[in-house]
């Protein structure tokens, strides 16, 4: 008698559920993702970090809602007013992330992690950064710990091997000239060039300049000093405008006959090598790590933060011949080529 009334009632349930409703409804995802700046290489890790989630079965537009903030920032014009007006900015986003409680967090850059992530964390949303050099800067114990309540994916690029490679291109090559700007992760990186490339036999001399400045006079001063070559640091300051700071640096290069190294895989033409990571990777390493949380119910602080493990290598071969340089075969197999 118990067992009929229980089918009895589970039939009279299906036919109160509408025709082509399923009653395991598909989960849905909400990821918040918080930036500043609209730069080309923060829009290839969010292209990387959304084909990396699809991948996945979490597809933006059927059970993904994502909502992107980016803060717009003038550069150029890094007032201490304008850079109040962005923290305030970005705790403002946060306090609205940790109320509407996304399934996820993405912030991309030091300061959108850096200013945002007490909040987040807080509220028990899972927090996952990107796009950034120096985990440590956040608290992190070192560039591959999480801090309680978060994760990442970092851009760190180890100098010593770029500097290696370096090295073997042009095995006579004393001295090496780098401009940048006060952009924190920029110093911290000219600085470990600056130890790294001493070792490898390099002296690395650098000018910091302001946003606004032009790059030439600066080069000027470096190759006064002795600066064979020029490198090209992971700084914001030669990204803008088109990369005009770029394009200014590889002219004077060229009428000099001296080389170009970027150290970031950039898409201004001029250099004879790029060495460093590549931002569509980042945002899939990225997505990898939001896959674990969404999918699995992964804490973000018991996945240890990822990066790029081998280095991006493209050359220009004809650039190089152009200016006498002979690459080893070992590099030559390696690299990638300039398209």
């Amino acid at each position: 008698m118990i067992r009929k009334a229980a089918v009895y009632i589970s039939s009279i349930f299906l036919l109160l559920v509408p025709a082509g409703t399923s009653l395991s409804q598909e989960k849905s995802y909400t990821v918040d993702i918080l930036q500043i700046t609209a730069i080309e290489e923060l829009q290839q890790v969010y292209e990387g970090f959304l084909k990396e989630l699809e991948k996945n079965g979490i597809i933006q537009g059927k059970n993904l809602t994502v909502k992107r903030t980016i803060i717009d920032f003038d550069l150029t014009n890094a007032s201490l007013t304008n850079k109040i007006k962005v923290y305030f900015r970005i705790k403002s986003e946060a306090s609205r992330i940790a109320k509407e409680k996304p399934d996820l967090a993405l912030t991309m850059g030091t300061p959108a992690t850096k200013y945002s992530k007490d909040k987040i964390i807080a509220a028990n949303v899972p927090l996952v950064f990107t796009a950034l050099a120096f985990p440590t800067l956040l608290g992190c114990k070192s560039s591959t710990e999480p801090c309680p309540g978060l994760t990442g994916v970092t851009t760190y690029m180890d100098m010593t091997e770029a500097f290696k490679v370096i090295r073997q291109t042009i095995p006579s090559m004393k001295t090496m000239g780098i401009v940048h700007s006060d952009d924190s992760n920029s110093i911290a990186h000219v600085e470990e060039a600056k130890k790294e490339g001493q070792a490898a036999g390099i002296t690395v001399i650098s000018k910091q300049v302001n946003m606004r400045d032009r790059i030439t006079p600066a080069l000027q001063e470096l190759r006064k000093q002795g600066a064979e070559s020029f490198a090209v640091p992971p700084d914001p300051y030669y990204g803008l405008h088109g990369h005009e700071k770029a394009s200014e640096l590889i002219d004077y290069a060229k009428a000099n006959k001296l080389p170009v190294f970027s150290l970031v895989i950039d898409r201004f033409p001029g250099a004879v090598m790029y060495i460093g990571v590549d931002f569509h990777t980042i945002g899939t390493l990225s997505g990898k790590q939001a896959v674990k949380i969404l999918k699995e119910g992964v804490k973000p602080d018991t996945l240890p933060i990822l990066r790029q493990q081998d280095l991006t290598i493209i050359v220009d071969t004809k650039l190089m011949q152009s200016l006498g340089i002979q690459l080893p075969p070992e590099i030559l197999h390696a690299a990638g080529q300039v398209e």
